[in-house]
């Protein structure tokens, strides 16, 4: 059984109908205090669609209500010296380019994807260039003009969230530059940020390191609620399907886990933000012992949009809250 959460209290323009997927009651607890009491908190006019919350002198993260049932979403805005870093870009409802430029004084702008999913890459068409890592390329450069189209039922009318249809971007082919791992931004000066390849998630899901703030951001790789990862083994058929796996994700874990001196917050795609870092070490031990034991609690069904439902095998994450999803 599912019970309606109380609604946040906002002033955005969009509003929500419908959810696809219900939040847990500790995050929906915990958003629900932040969104309405955080002191930072701001709805600009050129872009009515987002609420800005700075959480560092020069961090935003834009919260956007996700278009199509599933949890909500952060991107997030680092000011750099001498140039400024947008780590995803939503459904892209409403002008989120005027609004960056807004927040960040028209600085030149480094656009990247944590990964391709519509949630974080369907606004890319509003900028002129995308960075992600090259692993996921193939699926970005696959956007067209009908991507929003699953958002609206046989009469045009909106399925999960109340928008404004002429707020959605006019689709336009955009420059996408492949990264490799390691890969290092600079901002200006000695400010610097690097790609981190972590797969499980999608094939080339990237985490991106800002040295300076000491913070992890890492997309759908980590949550105070779930974290669905792929399964034991590659999916058929899928471009480097070996790295949307258990296995290679628990092998990037292992990576990130040796690197923990050198952050000390995570802010994740969705959900609570300024997690500890300590908690990629409960990570990476669950993962373990769901490989090496075939061990899980319980099942869900997942219905990813324009995908089959597939049934999602769940393990809690000790000390955390959170739980790994993984298919077999």
């Amino acid at each position: 059984m599912y019970y309606e959460n109380h609604p946040i209290k906002s002033n955005l323009k969009s509003k929500r109908i419908k959810w696809k997927e219900p939040y847990g009651p500790i995050a929906w607890c915990a958003m629900k205090e932040m969104r309405e009491h955080n002191d930072t908190r701001k709805i600009y006019d050129v872009n009515p669609y987002i609420e800005v919350y700075q959480f560092r002198d020069n961090l935003y993260s834009l919260y956007v209500e996700n278009a199509d049932g599933m949890q909500d979403v952060w991107l997030h805005l680092i000011v750099g010296p001498e140039k400024a870093m947008l780590i995803d870009t939503g459904y892209g409802i409403g002008d989120t380019k005027a609004l960056v430029d807004q927040l960040t004084d028209g600085k030149p702008l480094i656009v990247a994807n944590t990964h391709n999913h519509c949630d974080h890459a369907y606004g890319n068409c509003r900028f002129e260039q995308v960075y992600c890592h090259e692993y996921d390329v193939p699926k970005l450069q696959a956007q067209n003009e009908h991507i929003w189209d699953y958002l609206f039922d046989e009469n045009g009318d909106c399925i999960w969230l109340d928008f404004d249809k002429a707020d959605l971007p006019q689709f336009k082919k955009y420059e996408i530059i492949g990264l490799k791992d390691g890969h290092v931004f600079n901002l200006g000066e000695d400010y610097e940020v690097e790609l981190i390849h972590m797969g499980g998630h999608t094939p080339g899901m990237s985490g991106y390191l800002d040295r300076k703030n000491r913070i992890f951001f890492a997309g759908d790789d980590v949550s105070a609620q779930r974290v669905a990862v792929g399964g034991l083994k590659a999916p058929e058929g899928m471009l480097y399907g070996e790295c949307a796996t258990l296995p290679f994700f628990t092998s990037r874990l292992k990576v990130l886990a040796d690197r923990l001196d050198e952050f000390d917050f995570i802010f994740p795609g969705h959900l609570i933000l300024d997690l500890e870092s300590h908690i990629i070490l409960s990570m990476l031990a669950t993962c373990e012992k769901i490989l090496a034991e075939d061990y899980y609690q319980y099942t869900t069904v997942k219905r990813p949009p324009n995908m089959a439902p597939r049934l999602l095998y769940n393990t809690f994450v000790d000390d955390v809250g959170s739980r790994i999803g993984y298919t077999k």
